[in-house]
């Protein structure tokens, strides 16, 4: 039996270097999570160079935690600080951390992250005895954080970039289409899809009863509630109509059953109609999943969408569980003929537009 190989110095000392990176990125985006939640970053955007205290007073809050705070960002490269004690959000920054909508703003995701480890025992026990985390043990703030990551691509690239690689589809919805989006959220992709085709008329499904009502009360707000509206319903179990268009927007990695899923958008889309699917942006081997934004999206699929997945008995595809051979195959077994990828490049996002 061969000795055991004495690992690479080198090695040990480079993989050491990248761990304590890796650390110092999860301190920092937690940071991050304080400054969106407070709004030090949108503040700093706003005012340009300040001292720790004029940024406390401006927002009421305490000195010294924001200089604390302030050291930490200034630490990780985050922040800058031009003169001592005065500190600034690099203009090249500022998309990231204060620009909302865009769609390079991540706030979203820092609002998302303290809510997606707040169940961490039960993640934990999941992985001992088996099961999973149901949705209802998530706080409201994963699906504040949810709505604006998503909304983020909504309000800025799903038109434009993703719906306009499709003209077809457009100008079915500029004449006027019957809309139907199942596990619709908050609504911001309606929301949106409402504003920029007066014409149309849409309802949302979902099967999370604090999601129908924040999208009810979004679509009020936006002025869109008398062509959208929007219902609890598990759509596994069959839409009530048939429609012009169905969307699923980041829905069917994460569903219970996503096989009984499709065939009931399958059944409820008329044959002469569009099925769009957004789906995550993965690779069709596993083993191509590799990266900062695979480590991210693998992180997701742990923390929140295949355990609670799981915890329905569910099939647990994972976040990088539908990359476009694996959507390919799951249509054609619903009953679709025709599966045509967008063109659009996006490092989290494929749409497709499935046909009958």
């Amino acid at each position: 039996m061969a000795a055991p190989r004495e690992p690479d110095s080198a090695k040990v000392e480079a993989f050491m270097e990248k761990a304590l990176g890796d650390l110092s990125g999860a301190m920092a985006t937690a940071l991050c999570a304080i400054g969106d939640r407070l709004g030090l970053f949108k503040d700093l955007a706003a005012h340009g160079p300040t001292r720790s205290q004029d940024l406390a007073d401006r927002l009421d809050l305490r000195e010294r935690y924001v200089r604390e705070w302030l050291r930490g960002l200034t630490a990780a490269g985050y922040l800058t600080e031009p003169e001592p004690g005065t500190f600034a959000l690099p203009p090249e920054h500022v998309p990231a951390l204060a620009a909302e909508p865009g769609p390079m703003f991540l706030g979203g995701v820092h609002q998302m992250l303290p809510g997606l480890w707040q169940p961490y025992e039960q993640l934990v026990d999941a992985f001992r005895t088996g099961g999973g985390v149901p949705q209802a043990a998530y706080p409201p703030s994963v699906w504040d954080g949810m709505s604006r990551f998503s909304g983020s691509w909504f309000e800025s690239v799903m038109i434009d970039d993703w719906l306009s690689t499709f003209p077809h589809v457009v100008g079915k919805l500029e004449r006027g289409s019957y809309v139907a989006d199942v596990g619709c959220g908050a609504g911001r992709a309606l929301i949106v899809l409402a504003k920029a085709f007066p014409r149309s008329r849409f309802t949302g499904f979902d099967v999370f009863p604090a999601q129908v009502e924040r999208a009810r009360a979004n679509a009020q707000r936006a002025g869109v509630a008398d062509r959208v509206s929007f219902r609890l319903l598990d759509v596994a179990q069959g839409l009530p109509d048939r429609y012009d268009i169905v969307t699923t927007f980041d829905v069917i990695h994460d569903a219970a059953d996503p096989r009984g899923l499709l065939a009931a958008i399958r059944a409820a889309v008329k044959d002469n109609g569009d099925y769009l699917m957004l789906e995550v942006n993965s690779r069709d081997r596993p083993e191509d999943n590799v990266g900062p934004v695979a480590s991210l999206l693998y992180g997701f699929s742990v923390f929140y969408c295949m355990t609670t997945s799981l915890a329905g008995d569910g099939a647990a595809l994972g976040t990088c569980g539908l990359p476009e051979e694996t959507v390919r195959t799951l249509c054609a077994e619903a009953g679709f003929r025709e599966v045509t990828r967008s063109p659009a490049e996006d490092p989290f996002n494929v749409l497709y537009d499935v046909r009958p």
